[in-house]
């Protein structure tokens, strides 16, 4: 196990200074440690696919950039890593964990991609290898990782596998960076007198009938919460697929207009897949 300082830092010497990643537990010392260093920006993004775009739109500018994300987010990213990067010639380096690892108890919805993630990365012609478990191994992986970029133009990917980086705490953030031009107002929203999301569900169950109605929770809280409340059969719970609850409740209801369905989404799977909105707006009833 290494600190989070210990990639970084000299990620950074290197010119490692633009990082973009989706949130995964496995990298939040990076995120944690990035969001807190002024000579480095880190982007969240929306999806993993936004994140390879923006790390190389970086790359492009100039600068050595990093996207991070799960490896179930992984299959996001391949539109961009083959038809933007592998196309273009404009390298990145990935770090991507390694979720639902051989061997290791996980999740359901990581099986398959954990079996798979070396795999995928080889068939997009994209050279990886493990992130570095020890510190006296991070200089020669990172030399390793950019000669293949200087040399190819192409992206180089690190597998991180759970437990490889201590946790490191989130401090005072600097303010998150701003393209040129972006308008500063804000709408006045608060959050007091909204009810809380157990209340919400809670409520839902209680109006909604099993034989008539379908409860689609996405994944995360609102399928844990939803089913502690109570686990009845007319209830999906999209335990994977972050961001295609709304496509799937719109499916549904579509060849089953005798079913009222209900989409419990979260703010991160909206962001992720915000265009469902439209195709629901446009042929939802």
């Amino acid at each position: 196990m290494i600190e989070a300082r210990e990639f970084v830092e000299p990620a950074k010497r290197m010119g490692f200074d633009f990082w973009a990643g989706v949130p995964c537990s496995f990298l939040t010392p990076f995120i944690n440690y990035t969001i807190g260093d002024t000579g480095l920006t880190y982007i969240s993004s929306a999806n993993e696919g936004d994140a390879v775009a923006t790390a190389t739109g970086a790359a492009l500018g100039g600068h050595y950039a990093v996207a991070m994300m799960q490896n179930s987010g992984l299959g996001n990213a391949v539109s961009p890593l083959t038809s933007l990067n592998h196309i273009f010639r404009i390298p990145i380096l990935l770090i991507i964990t390694l979720r639902g690892e051989p061997g290791k108890p996980d999740e359901p919805q990581h099986e398959l991609m954990g079996q798979i993630t070396p795999q995928l990365l080889e068939t997009m012609q994209i050279p990886w290898s493990w992130f570095p478990e020890r510190q006296e191994d991070v200089e020669n992986t990172l030399q390793v990782a950019v000669k293949h970029m200087v040399s190819t133009g192409r992206p180089y990917a690190l597998i991180m596998k759970k437990g490889m980086v201590a946790p490191y705490p989130l401090k005072p953030a600097k303010a998150p960076a701003k393209a040129a031009g972006r308008n500063e107002s804000k709408p006045g929203l608060s959050g007091a007198d909204k009810p809380a999301r157990h209340d919400v569900l809670k409520q839902l169950v209680a109006d909604s009938d099993t034989s008539g109605t379908v409860l689609i929770a996405s994944t995360g809280f609102n399928g844990r919460e939803l089913y502690a409340i109570e686990d009845r059969p007319n209830q999906m719970y999209m335990v994977g697929s972050m961001g295609c609850a709304a496509s799937f409740g719109l499916g549904l209801s579509l060849v089953r207009p005798d079913k009222k369905v209900i989409v419990v989404d979260g703010d991160g799977a909206v962001l992720m897949r915000m265009g469902n909105m439209a195709s629901v707006g446009a042929y939802g009833g």
